[in-house]
Formats: C-alpha cells, structure tokens, sequence
C-alpha cells in the first residue's frame, strides 16, 4: 500500500537530497568515503543528541567514564555538588589526553604531560610551575577543560550534545520514550544499572551497518537460522505470517516490535499468584493498571528492539553503543543492564541469556559481525553502486510521524535515511 505519508516524503519539492543517499537505496560511498564520514562526524554526531552513559555509573560524588562523542574523547563525571557534567578529555594546554581509565574516581583528573590538574567539573586548579606565567597573560579560568554546552538525561540515560542550540532531548526522542519507558519500567523499582561489565567487538566496516542491523527483521531468518531453529522462535518471530512489526518513529529512531507475540506468552502468566503480585506492585508503582498490565505484557526488551538516532540500540538485556572510528572500522561496546529490586538469581538469568546470544561465543552477535566484515569485503567491488532498501516500501502504513511495516521490512532503515538525510542533505 502506498501510503500519503510515503508519497509526501518522496515530494522531490521539499526533500532533502545527496547524490549517495535516498531514503530506498544508498550508493557504496556512503560506507567508504573518508571525506562523507568526516562530514557525518560534523553534521550529525556534533549535531544531535549522543548518548554517554548511564547516571548509574557515576553513582556517587567523584565518579566517572570515558567514552567518544564522534570521535571525540570525553569524560562524563559528577563533581562533589552531584551535577553531572561531559568534559572534553584534552588538556587546555598541550592537547593530551587528561584521563586513561574506562572508569573510576577521583576528585581531579591530572595531564600527566606537564602536570596541569583540573577539578572534576573542568575548572583548571593551577598550571605546574605558576611563576612562569604573567598574570598579565594568563587567567587561569580561561583554561578549563571543554564541555558540553548541553547535557540531559531521560529514565537514567545521559546524553549530551555539543551544538549549543537545536532541539531539546524530549524533543529529539519524541516517540522512542514509549520504548524507553517499557524497557525501564518493568524492572521492580523502576530503575535499571549498568555495572556488570562490557564487551567491545570491531568490525571492518562503517558505523552505519550497526545502526542499520540492529532494527533489521529479515536477517535473522538466514543469519540467525541455527539460533532461531534450536529455540523454536524462527517462522514465528521473523517468518511471513509473523504478527512482529517493523517501525520507524520519526527523527530516525527506530524498533522492531514484537510485543503482539510475547504478550501471547506472558498472558497466560496474568493469571498465576506471580504474575497477579507483579502487576499489582506495577500498578502501585505506575498508578495505572491499565499501563501496568501493558508493561508486564511487553516483557522489557524481550518484546522489542529499539535505534535511537544515530547510534544507540536497547536490545535484549543490553545497551549497546556504536563508535564510528573511521569510514571502513567500527568498535561497539555493549552492556548488559540490571533490573534495580530484582533478585540475585532474576538478574543473573538476565546476563545469562545477554550471554547466550550477544557474548563473544554466543549463538547470534558473532553471526553479525561476520556479515559485517564481508560486506566491508563487498563494499570493494565496483559496478554494483547501490545498496537497495525496497522491501515493504509500498506496503508502509503511517502513524503521524511513524511509519509501520513487516517486520522483515526495511521500514527502519529508510527511517534513519530521512534523518541523515535531513542532517546532511540539502534541500533541493
């Protein structure tokens, strides 16, 4: 079905253009050029909102982590008054990075090149050596380290953006809260923690392969086949007659939903001394039966799996963060989260099956990135230009800024175009 809001989109009066991408098919370039993806570091991921961490891993008072926004080094820590703040991880003086560690604590972080110290929140305390510097040339508040001009948080993900001014985060979230909000609220006290350890992996390819991969229902049949044919989930889940759908909900976020299929399995559970106390304690919690029963029924992030532009997935038990490192090279981190107020035992069954299928021996996250490292092999050949995302294209559904379709369609990742598009795009 061809769909007003798909014929509105494709309006060549008013959408934006580049002559490598279109919201169906994206030329090789896309993946391999060097001078794109420097501008892809610009447009987009010094641009839009980029998730940095979690506010329960900076708990306390002088807690901190490393991470990249782009491929920009940053520290996101909390400074002894509880605020927050993302610090840009180059010393104000000589460039050096200030912090090594993945994590820790410290009340200062010290550039061990000429032994500059800067408090947690930025502020340079002093230069080494300060007689050397005329006060008529130096004002030491002038040599903070670089921040963020903008850092929010939603249900405990931080992120931060490093244009002063543009939309707001509720703005740029939009409909994926109603995904968030399902995944966070199931647990008992209606918070989830990271802690329990990362995995990174790499792959020979670009950024967007992951973004694209992780919101795609059609591979799991072929690349996930053993998986799905042990666990008697394939025809069901990805199959034709599958009821799970494909969704992109605007700003180029995106989900596969599932929630139809696993209310299916839970329902039966409404019923049982452990699931009517679960729904009660929700409803308790939320102040809304109604919300509770449909957060029970969702099962978390068993019912779906969410993109959050440009490169944030919630999948599973995990979150699951891309960094593009250069056009053809990928690194992803992925950490399982924990349900706060839930058993020892619930939440060790969580990392168990995180481990099952995502670990680095598990039965689908390796699958990936094979398929990863043999298209950036594939990428090389010339003749062949363009990557097509037609599947469903004439079957799409609108949902105001949403857009549905099977979940085997490539309904999410012409949702992520339209956004790049609209980052790095010009209009016509």
């Amino acid at each position: 079905m061809t769909t007003e809001a798909h014929a509105t989109r494709a309006d060549p009066g008013s959408a934006p253009m580049h002559p490598w991408v279109e919201t169906a098919r994206v030329h090789r370039n896309a993946y391999l050029d060097e001078q794109l993806f420097e501008q892809e570091q610009t447009r987009i991921f010094h641009k839009t909102w980029i998730y940095v961490g979690h506010e329960s891993e900076i708990a306390n008072p002088g807690d901190y982590k490393t991470t990249y926004i782009g491929r920009q080094p940053v520290i996101l820590s909390r400074d002894e008054h509880h605020q927050i703040h993302v610090l840009m991880n180059r010393c104000t003086h000589r460039a050096a990075t200030v912090c090594q560690a993945k994590q820790g604590n410290s009340a200062f972080f010290r550039c061990e090149y000429h032994g500059w110290m800067f408090r947690n929140n930025g502020d340079l305390v002093a230069p080494t050596f300060r007689s050397g510097y005329d006060p008529a040339d130096f004002d030491p508040s002038k040599f903070a380290l670089g921040r963020a001009p903008r850092v929010d948080s939603y249900r405990g993900l931080v992120f931060a953006s490093l244009a002063a001014e543009g939309e707001s985060l509720r703005e740029h979230l939009g409909r994926v809260t109603e995904f968030i909000d399902l995944t966070i609220d199931l647990a008992p006290e209606g918070t989830i923690r990271l802690g329990a350890g990362t995995h990174r992996y790499s792959y020979r390819g670009n950024w967007k392969l992951q973004s694209e991969n992780g919101v795609d229902g059609y591979h799991p049949n072929f690349v996930h086949q053993a998986f799905l044919e042990t666990s008697h989930l394939g025809k069901g889940l990805f199959g034709p007659n599958s009821k799970a759908r494909a969704g992109a909900l605007g700003h180029g976020h995106a989900v596969l939903d599932f929630r139809d299929l696993m209310s299916e399995i839970l329902r039966p559970k409404l019923d049982t001394p452990d699931g009517r106390r679960t729904v009660d304690l929700l409803t308790e919690r939320l102040g809304d039966r109604e919300r509770a029963t449909r957060t029970f029924l969702a099962g978390g992030t068993q019912g779906f799996n969410v993109l959050i532009f440009p490169n944030l997935q919630i999948i599973g038990a995990q979150i699951r963060v891309i960094h593009p490192r250069t056009s053809t090279f990928t690194e992803v981190d992925l950490y399982p989260y924990l349900h706060d107020g839930a058993t020892e035992a619930d939440n060790i069954g969580r990392l168990r099956l995180h481990e099952a299928f995502y670990g680095p021996a598990g039965g689908g996250g390796p699958d990936d990135v094979e398929m990863f490292d043999r298209v950036g092999e594939g990428m090389a050949v010339e003749g062949v230009e363009w990557l097509p995302f037609l599947r469903g294209l004439r079957r799409e559904e609108a949902d105001g800024e949403a857009t549905w379709g099977h979940v085997t369609d490539e309904t999410p990742q012409r949702g992520f175009y339209r956004q790049w598009l609209e980052l790095m795009g010009t209009r016509r």
